[in-house]
């Protein structure tokens, strides 16, 4: 049975850690398997919105697999490439598409990490994130550090990481880390609305947003202006952009093409 499930359809990419018995948490070879499903959704232009979760209701990913890490030191596990951060998802800059977490249980470490490498989050209400390395005297290298106090602010992210503690959905919520949080029983029928309101946009348009916010980030807010990003420009001069205008002028809902 393979580590990670993954179908394409209906422009929606699932990706599903399927190790349940390990609270879905992330070893080699399924690092490996994460790896070739972002490159095989890089090169899909018909994927236009991906779905990530953790198999089972505890789990959405534990993190690393310390029982199957290989025993590596903390500075052997650092001195391993992994520029895309953990699961490849943490730190990754190629991926235009927007990828949505499904938090349907616990979100550790890694695991915290891959949320933070998504561009939106819904979690059931028992969901709880944290980053507990500093607890077992390694840190979270994979993105933890350098995502989450840019994304949350200053005191309430050096809360998280200097204790090691465990966030709740709630908490979550209000911190800005989770976009919503509903019951368990309520997780796939608003996922499933958050994929619709996605699909509704232009997909182009989708991919430029992503490009520009992710690529220019880091500088100011007219330096990021002037960027002429490929995804900036192909969403500009499409056929899309055009009847987006037209189906708004027709009073109907228009037909994208991604083109």
């Amino acid at each position: 049975m393979s580590n990670v499930l993954f179908e394409v359809r209906d422009h929606v990419a699932r990706v599903t850690l399927n190790r349940p018995a390990s609270m879905n948490a992330v070893d080699g070879e399924t690092e490996q398997e994460l790896q070739r499903i972002w490159a095989a959704i890089e090169a899909d232009r018909g994927v236009r919105v991906v779905v990530l979760t953790g198999a089972g209701d505890r789990a959405f990913c534990a993190g690393s697999d310390m029982k199957n890490s290989g025993n590596k030191t903390g500075l052997e596990y650092w001195a391993a490439p992994r520029p895309d951060g953990f699961g490849g998802i943490a730190l990754r800059q190629t991926l235009d598409i927007p990828v949505l977490a499904r938090v349907n249980g616990f979100a550790l470490g890694g695991g915290f990490e891959m949320v933070l490498g998504c561009d939106i989050v819904v979690a059931c209400d028992e969901a709880t994130f944290g980053l507990p390395e500093a607890r077992v005297g390694r840190l979270p290298l994979d993105g933890g550090m350098t995502l989450l106090q840019r994304q949350i602010a200053f005191r309430p992210a050096m809360g998280i990481l200097l204790t090691g503690r465990r966030v709740a959905a709630r908490e979550a919520l209000a911190l800005g880390i989770v976009n919503e949080v509903v019951p368990r029983s309520d997780l796939d029928s608003t996922v499933d609305r958050w994929v619709q309101d996605v699909l509704a946009c232009a997909p182009l348009s989708v991919r430029a947003i992503k490009q520009v916010v992710r690529r220019a980030a880091h500088l100011s807010a007219s330096e990021a202006q002037a960027q002429r990003l490929p995804a900036l420009i192909e969403a500009l001069a499409s056929e899309d952009s055009q009847e987006g205008v037209l189906a708004f002028r027709e009073k109907r809902a228009p037909v994208w093409k991604g083109r």
